[in-house]
């Protein structure tokens, strides 16, 4: 067996000096926190006060008896549709279409393409809120342009367009990182591969189908994994465009916790919703993982 040979005098944990940092960095930023709302999940404390009181597991008995919990968590399930399967199902195409043979003008469609994704979410909520606008907003404008008046509501402020309103803005954002991905993966895919298929009489859907598919198998764990993760822990977008509204239709647990948290000053409660929906996102990561190894096994 080969080791990797280290000059004299050199000390076998030097490497875990580089380590050290980011160790630090994900304790204090992300672990240390990560204990501390555990921690108050189990009191009663408003956040301000020195005092405060252990209450055990009341914070989470609550939860089962808190409709505008289950109300929050269904539409993180729904935005799972809009954040994670429209996003996969336009990055594949988009990377299907740009990525097998390079045109004129390629790297601006995909840096164009990809603008949404690195663009702030408060800056995209803005803008959408002022597409959307009833009045002035383009959508709407174009639509009496049209002369398709009938069709033109106050998107955000409707209870049946409000909640697809948003989740329409989130897979705009979401399938610019998919289709980098996609198109990352397809890079390796062999072109000889392509070209037999082509002989055999393939068309371009069978080889997306038995070739593009298979080869993008991990890149789509990712891609789902990501996806899945940014739909459950949403809250910038909803906070700038509608504030959970109307109603609660577009409420999500992401913005209960903060209207708990820093409006209605149930730190232990909200602490509580936290923990469950981290609980809850490394089960669906752990399940998407066990199921992408199963199927490489």
């Amino acid at each position: 067996m080969n080791h990797q040979q280290r000059w004299p005098g050199e000390s076998r944990f030097k490497g875990w000096l580089y380590l050290i940092p980011g160790l630090v960095i994900y304790l204090v930023f992300i672990f240390i926190p990560i204990l501390s709302t555990i921690r108050n999940s189990f009191y009663d404390w408003n956040g301000f006060s020195a005092g405060r009181e252990f209450v055990r597991l009341d914070n989470y008995t609550a939860l089962l008896d808190d409709p505008q919990f289950f109300t929050a968590l269904i539409n993180n399930f729904i935005f799972i549709f809009f954040y994670s399967i429209i996003p996969i199902m336009i990055g594949l195409i988009l990377a299907t279409l740009l990525g097998r043979k390079p045109l004129r003008g390629m790297t601006f469609f995909r840096t164009g393409l990809f603008l949404p994704q690195i663009l702030s979410m408060v800056v995209v909520g803005f803008t959408w809120r002022w597409i959307f606008n009833p009045t002035f907003g383009l959508l709407n404008t174009g639509l009496r342009a049209l002369g398709l008046d009938s069709l033109t509501r106050a998107w955000l402020g409707d209870f049946q367009t409000a909640l697809p309103a948003v989740g329409a803005v989130g897979s705009w954002v979401m399938y610019g990182f998919c289709m980098v991905l996609f198109l990352a993966g397809m890079q390796r895919i062999p072109e000889d591969q392509f070209e037999a298929a082509e002989l055999d009489g393939a068309n371009g859907f069978r080889q997306f189908l038995h070739i593009t598919l298979p080869s993008l198998r991990a890149e789509m764990g990712v891609a789902l994994i990501t996806t899945v993760i940014a739909a459950l822990r949403v809250f910038d977008l909803v906070y700038v465009t509608t504030r959970g509204g109307p109603g609660d239709a577009t409420l999500v647990t992401g913005f209960l916790v903060y209207r708990s948290a820093f409006q209605q000053n149930q730190l232990g409660y909200a602490s509580a919703i936290a923990t469950i929906m981290t609980i809850l996102i490394l089960i669906i990561s752990l399940i998407i993982l066990r199921f992408q190894s199963s199927e490489e096994a």
